[in-house]
This record gives structure tokens, sequence and C-alpha cells, in this order.
């Protein structure tokens, strides 16, 4: 039975996490603090770590970092009530592989955790780097690039693409990736996703001839593999 260790302080949140992934099947380990979080992540035996960032004792950063420092990579997804692209950026940089903004849906959830799952089992010693045909992105170091050929993305343009690069081939729909990327206090319409995609083929497609963000007409988005002529 695969294991996550949840290090959640919340006292409604953290009981919630522990009964719905139980009920998925998953052998849940449930902390409260940061301190013991960091001790129980070190003894290893879990496959992912979903990691609150806001704890009592140590928070989220200073225990992924830690984690990192001391040769662990666990997959850790963060969990955090602060939306800003600033605080993402951050759990990102010091070693979480996703990073979720609450409230957030089970479901997103599931599918986040399935997502590193898989990513670990590849058994790759570069499970950051997510790849699609020559275009790629590396979530710990925030680079993207497609071959040898790094562009600059701003952290919500570069947190679109890893939404699309998580899914190959699949339809992803416009308000996925505003619930993913934008704030929950967000109140716009999905319009702004559209600019954003504008400008993000503006970077990945349009100077190397290739169309790898495809529209899907009325629905969103797809990322097809597309190599450079």
């Amino acid at each position: 039975m695969t294991g996550i260790l949840v290090v959640e302080d919340d006292p409604q949140l953290g009981p919630a996490l522990r009964r719905g992934l139980t009920a998925e099947g998953y052998r849940v380990e449930l902390v409260r603090d940061g301190t013991t979080g960091l001790e129980r992540a070190l003894t290893g035996g879990h496959a992912v770590i979903v990691l609150d960032i806001m704890l009592p004792g140590l928070n989220g950063y200073r225990i992924c970092s830690a984690l990192r420092a001391a040769g662990l990579t666990t997959p850790v997804l963060m969990l955090t009530a602060k939306g800003g692209e600033y605080d993402e950026a951050e759990g990102l940089d010091t070693g979480a592989d996703d990073y979720l903004v609450k409230p957030f849906s089970s479901v997103v959830l599931l599918a986040r955790l399935r997502a590193l799952l898989r990513r670990s089992a590849t058994g790759t010693a570069d499970r950051s780097v997510l790849r699609v045909g020559d275009l790629w992105a590396d979530v710990t170091s925030r680079r993207a690039g497609r071959g040898d050929v790094e562009f600059a993305l701003t952290p919500k343009e570069f947190a679109i693409l890893t939404c699309l690069l998580r899914t190959p081939d699949r339809p992803v729909p416009k308000e996925e990736i505003l619930d993913e990327v934008w704030d929950p206090a967000y109140t716009g319409g999905t319009a702004i996703v559209e600019v954003y995609i504008s400008t993000l083929r503006k970077k990945v497609d349009a100077p190397f001839a290739t169309h790898s963000i495809e529209t899907v007409r009325g629905y969103g988005y797809r990322l097809t593999p597309r190599e450079r002529p």
C-alpha cells in the first residue's frame, strides 16, 4: 500500500485529508507540527509528502529545504492558504515538486498525487523535469526551454506551461488552468487565460515554427509533442 505523509495542522483539513486518502487506498500518516513532520519525513518509507507551509515549529519551506539538504528525494506537494505566485516560486525553489492553494478539490489533489507517483516511479534521477517532445520545464530550478534553447517565462507563464506538460495530449479546460494558476480570490473570467496562452505561444512556439499548444475550441488547450524543424 502506498504511504503518504500528511503534515497539516488544520484541525478540520488534516483529518479530512487522512480520511479521503485512506478511502482511496493510501496508507496515511498525519502529523500536526513542523518539527515532528521533519522527523517523520526523514525516516523515509513514504511515497509522497503532503506538506502545509504555515506550521507550528518549522514551516514548510524550512522542512522541504532540510529534506533536500539531507538528500531525501521523496516528492513533496505543498499546501498553502497563500496564493501569490512568489509564494509558489519560493515553495518550488526550496525543492517542492508541486503546489496547491487552499481551498482545492479532492479531484485536483488526487490527480496531482497520481502525477507525482508516476514521475517518481519512472526511476529517473531528474524527475523534476517535465518533457513533451523537445519542450521541457524544470519545476525545481524554474527553467524552461526547447531542446538546448532556454526561454524566460513569467511565474504565471511557467505555471501554465507545467500545467500543460503534466497531461500531454489531454485537453485541459480553461477553468482548470484558472483554478490551478490563479489565486482563488481572482474573480475575473477565463479571458485572462487566453491572454497568457497567447504570450506563452510567442515564447515556446513562434520562434521555433512549432505549434505545441493547440486550441481545443470551446474547451481549452492541449499540448502535443512538436520537434523543431
